[in-house]
């Protein structure tokens, strides 16, 4: 399958009275003329629906409907089709205008209310007048979640769908949100992913950290097997094998070791990069990493890590990112860092990104710090990519992720022709 089947998509449902700007909004989002508009009521006929993807939710598909006030000949029909909306909508979206909620708005709330659907209000036109003080006291009893625009300022684009964005990662679902397999879909069932775990000052005594148990479950659980060995065994332990593995998943860092002792044949990557993609977007921290190149001496870095442990005398965030990245420019570099629930609120003084795998993190939390720092256009990477970059093997522990490659490739690219 090429795309996302919609039955698969997030659902978000455009509601409102004829001519409030559904399908101009829509046409904003999207980029794209997508639906008609017009000053006649009753243009939008039918339900029109636009999948794209929504980064970083992923793929959507909006559902502009009909006006609810339509009282043209086919009106009746057109609002019944109109409410059947509402029985797919992941979240809804009600675009009103200024100072104006009649009937039709607050039918739309007390179903959402009903269903218990998440409630986003798109307050258009306010290029006209801005919607008055007691109006949006009135409509954030009804939702935290309101967004003002003009879809006629298309300079302010950006603004709107970012804002958007925050308030839709805010509203999805969990069983929407909810990520997908860590390594289920690398190795078939019956299969035998390798798992190479270092025990050193960074692994807790008599156990081992969060996201290597998680991969142990996750294989378990799609009828698929693992062998953990230390990077000292594992070139041995390899040979040992009768079929080689069908993947091969480390420590970042040990990713040299681990690509040196590993036939080509043989997919590998590491663990922070696997949770790069099952807790945030694999693909836009795949191109983040291509800001280390355009770093210059003094630019800041971020070091943000989810969890608060008490740094160790050579920590991976705090010690040996940071040396890593100065040997590899050459040059004296600003890095903060960041632990727990912090993250700062001015990310644009920095030029680069580095977070921490997310173990520590659901999902959307980590998703609105990716989208965060898109706000502020500052690019965003992980851990494990950032390592496997500055070691030279970024090639080798993308391979099992193709557009995560071609992702990076194209940034590189642009760099160039820039």
């Amino acid at each position: 399958m090429k795309s996302t089947p919609k039955s698969l998509r997030l659902q978000i449902g455009l509601f409102g009275r004829t001519n409030v700007g559904k399908s101009s909004f829509l046409n904003m989002v999207s980029g794209q003329d997508v639906a008609i508009t017009s000053p006649v009521p009753g243009t939008t006929t039918d339900v029109v629906e636009k999948t794209m993807e929504l980064l970083p939710l992923g793929p959507v598909v909006f559902l502009d409907t009909g006006g609810l006030d339509d009282v043209s000949v086919l009106g009746e029909k057109r609002v019944k089709k109109t409410k059947k909306v509402l029985d797919r909508a992941d979240i809804i979206l009600l675009i009103t205008e200024p100072d104006v909620w009649t009937e039709f708005e607050e039918e739309i709330y007390c179903e959402a209310k009903k269903r218990k659907t998440p409630f986003i209000i798109v307050i258009n036109k306010i290029d006209s007048r801005p919607a008055g003080a007691g109006f949006i006291n009135d409509a954030q009893k009804k939702t935290e979640w309101i967004l003002s625009c003009s879809c006629l300022r298309r300079e302010c684009r950006d603004q709107y769908v970012n804002e958007l964005k925050k308030y839709l990662i805010a509203a999805c679902p969990d069983d929407f949100i909810k990520p997908l397999s860590i390594v289920a879909d690398l190795l078939p069932a019956g299969g035998l992913a390798v798992l190479i775990v270092p025990i050193d000052k960074e692994a807790p005594k008599g156990r081992i950290i969060l996201p290597q148990v998680q991969v142990i479950r996750d294989a378990l659980d799609h009828s698929a097997a693992t062998l953990v060995v230390k990077e000292s065994e594992y070139k041995h332990m390899l040979k040992k094998l009768k079929s080689p593995p069908d993947i091969v998943i480390c420590d970042s860092q040990v990713v040299r070791k681990m690509v040196t002792d590993t036939p080509p044949k043989i997919p590998c990557t590491t663990f922070s990069i696997v949770f790069a993609r099952f807790k945030g977007e694999l693909i836009e921290m795949s191109r983040g990493v291509a800001a280390v190149d355009s770093l210059k001496p003094k630019d800041k870095v971020l070091i943000a890590e989810a969890c608060s442990h008490h740094a160790i005398e050579d920590d991976i965030g705090r010690i040996k990112i940071p040396r890593w990245l100065r040997q590899y420019l050459g040059m004296d570099l600003k890095v903060d860092v960041c632990s727990g629930r912090d993250y700062p609120e001015n990310l644009s003084e920095y030029r680069l990104v580095i977070h921490c795998g997310s173990c520590m993190l659901t999902r959307r939390e980590t998703l609105f710090r990716i989208q965060r720092a898109r706000e502020a256009g500052v690019p965003i990477t992980n851990y494990g990519i950032a390592i496997s970059f500055l070691e030279g093997v970024l090639p080798r522990v993308l391979s099992p992720f193709p557009a995560a490659w071609d992702a990076y490739q194209a940034m590189i690219n642009n760099r160039k022709e820039v």
